[in-house]
Formats: C-alpha cells, sequence, structure tokens
C-alpha cells in the first residue's frame, strides 16, 4: 500500500543562528525518527542550508520560482508550512495544508506602526485562511490567532517545541572562559529580549554576565547600562556561538536570564532547565507556559524589583534544592512529543 506523501517545508533554515534554523533541526530529526514508515516525507529546503539531515529523507529545494509555480503541486496529500514565513505559498500547491505560526510579535511591540501592524494582519489573515489547520506554538500565540482571526478558531492546534538536550564535553572549553562565576543569556541581541536591563542585576554581587547570540546596534545600549551601572568589566558579549560553547555555559552558569517581552516559545529557557539551572523570566508572552512554577518571573523591569526577584530567587533555588524540579519542567517540552503530535495531526487532515 502505497503511503500518503507529506511535504515540510524548512527553508527558514538558512540562517544557522536563527531560532527557525533549531526549531527545524530538532523537529525535522524528530519527525524521521517517529514516523515509522507511516509517511513518506520530504523536507523542503534551501540548497545553502547548512544541515540536511544526515541524509536520511528526500530533499526538494526550493527555487525561486516556485513562488509562481510549483512543479510539484500536485505530489502530496498533506504540506506543512513550518512557519508563517512561507516561501512556498499554500495556494501554490494542491494538498491538505498545515501553517506553524511561532508569535505575532508585530503587534506587541511598541514600535511597531500602526500602518505596518495593518498590512501585516492582512498578509497573515490571507495564510491563514489558505490553510485547513494552523498549529501554534504555545498557547500564548493561539489566543492571538483567535483575538485576530476568530474565524480561525476551530482550526487552531497548539504544539508546545521540544528542545534538544545538550551534551557538555568534559574537555571542551569555549572561546570566552569567565574568570569568575557567572549569569548566561543568548539570542539575538535586540531591544525586545531585553538584555540591557541585565547589569542591574550585577549590583552587590560579584558575578559576571555572559550574553551570546548575533550582535546588532543594540550592543551599545547593552553596555551602556553596563556602564551605568559600574559593572562593564563584568559584562561579556561574546557574539554568536557554537552548539559546544553554549552547552558549557549552560552548564557551568549559575543562573540563566531572559527577560524578553516578544516569545513565541522561548527554545534557551527550556537547554538552560535541562541542565538544572534557576531561569529568570519576563512573566510576559509565553514564558509562564515554558517555565512554569518551577521559573522566577520580573513583574517588571525596574532595576530594585528586577533585583530582589534575582536574589530571593537564587537563594530560594539553593534552600530548597530545585535542581530535578528544573529538569522535570524541561522533560515536558521534547521533539518527540511534539513529532508525534505533527505526525497525528498529518493523519487527522488525511481522514476528513
Amino acid at each position: 500500500m502505497e503511503k500518503p506523501k507529506v511535504l515540510v517545508t524548512f527553508d527558514s533554515m538558512k540562517d544557522a543562528n536563527c531560532g527557525y534554523f533549531s526549531f527545524g533541526k530538532g523537529l525535522g530529526d524528530a519527525l524521521i525518527q517517529e514516523n515509522k514508515e507511516r509517511f513518506e516525507l520530504k523536507f523542503y529546503l534551501f540548497k545553502q542550508t547548512k544541515y540536511l539531515f544526515n541524509g536520511l529523507v528526500d530533499i526538494i529545494y526550493l527555487s525561486r520560482l516556485d513562488r509562481l509555480f510549483f512543479k510539484k503541486k500536485n505530489d502530496f496529500e498533506v504540506v506543512h508550512l513550518s512557519d508563517q514565513t512561507c516561501r512556498l505559498r499554500p495556494s501554490k500547491v494542491n494538498a491538505k495544508k498545515i501553517m506553524t505560526i511561532h508569535d505575532m510579535n508585530k503587534v506587541h511591540l511598541k514600535f511597531s506602526k500602526p500602518h505596518r501592524i495593518q498590512v501585516y494582519l492582512k498578509k497573515l489573515g490571507k495564510l491563514i485562511s489558505q490553510c485547513d489547520k494552523i498549529v501554534c506554538i504555545s498557547q500564548f500565540v493561539a489566543n492571538d490567532v483567535k483575538h485576530y482571526f476568530p474565524e480561525s478558531a476551530n482550526k487552531i492546534n497548539v504544539i508546545y517545541n521540544g528542545a534538544d538536550k545538550l551534551v557538555s564535553d568534559e574537555n571542551h572549553q569555549p572561546a570566552f572562559k569567565p574568570r569568575k562565576k557567572f549569569l548566561f543569556t543568548i539570542g539575538l541581541l535586540s531591544v525586545q529580549k531585553g538584555f540591557h536591563l541585565l547589569p542591574a542585576l550585577l549590583k552587590d554581587n560579584d558575578f559576571e554576565l555572559v550574553i551570546s547570540g548575533r550582535e546588532t546596534s543594540h550592543k551599545q545600549r547593552i553596555l551602556e547600562e553596563a556602564e551605568k551601572h559600574n559593572c562593564l568589566d563584568r559584562v561579556h558579549i561574546t557574539g554568536p556561538i557554537s552548539d559546544e560553547d553554549k552547552a558549557w555555559y549552560y552548564k557551568n552558569c549559575d543562573a540563566f536570564l531572559f527577560p524578553s517581552v516578544a516569545e513565541g516559545f522561548g527554545l534557551p529557557v527550556i537547554e538552560a532547565m535541562y541542565f538544572g539551572k534557576p531561569v529568570f523570566l519576563s512573566k510576559f508572552t509565553s514564558l509562564p507556559e515554558v517555565g512554569g512554577n518551577v521559573a522566577y518571573y520580573f513583574d517588571n523591569f525596574e532595576p530594585e524589583h528586577m533585583q530582589e526577584v534575582f536574589k530571593k530567587g537564587m537563594s530560594d533555588f539553593a534552600q530548597n534544592n530545585r535542581v530535578k524540579e528544573a529538569i522535570a519542567q524541561a522533560e515536558k517540552f521534547s521533539w518527540e512529543i511534539a513529532a508525534n503530535q505533527y505526525l497525528n495531526l498529518y493523519q487527522e487532515c488525511l481522514e476528513k
């Protein structure tokens, strides 16, 4: 019996330093592993993508002409557009269509101009209307979609991301190694990540702060805040790092900090908790769903409040030995669980 053909688009994996790359690699690997001959899977990628799934799946390479006419438009029973950037348009394929929405951050960012938000909503609404199922990576994102597109409520599913259990090689040394105990965060150096708020947490302690991720002009704001709080010599911005460096930082840091105000999920939070680390998060967007009752939350970003949350949280984590609780929270999110939920959704689409 011929297996149903499923195409999964991972064309946003082109940039190895972005969250979509981690998402695509994690979910793609798990789909291959968990498929167990249910479907004939094919992945849709840029030729320049640095990770090609070890040759374990057939790959269709993106062509710029696909926006006009996709030659394989009739070859699949299900097409899963794995993020809302959708270089392969839903209208260009004759199949059941699923689209994953990772966030609607634009509507939450204070600097987004109203007319740009309207253009964004019109474009996203059109894509949603052309798909049979919508997957949101958190309940927060699902609530956003329902709010702005109430007509789509009956086709929304929530499937949480997984996170890789990074392994730290005992012999590995990162390119930059802190001299003292340190706090860690990672992500794009953008204003919405809130990394400029973190130097305030170095008051009345001797922690160093390591910030990793792709640099932007916002780096200067972070350094200005470090100078303001008299800790410029303890704030280290490394730029992008390898997975080996990242694992070393997670393993050896004293805490992970993530005060983001625009987050569809927050993979680094899970990665840090897999190492049994205390995590300090903003209470906004999806982060409380990820951190659960184990994380510590900033209700606002006043330095005194953040310092108090940090001090009390560090004390609570140590006194009550919450390492196992952090790891247990992380284990609620796995790519195997996510992949099986997606595979079941593919099957559900075929049965309707």
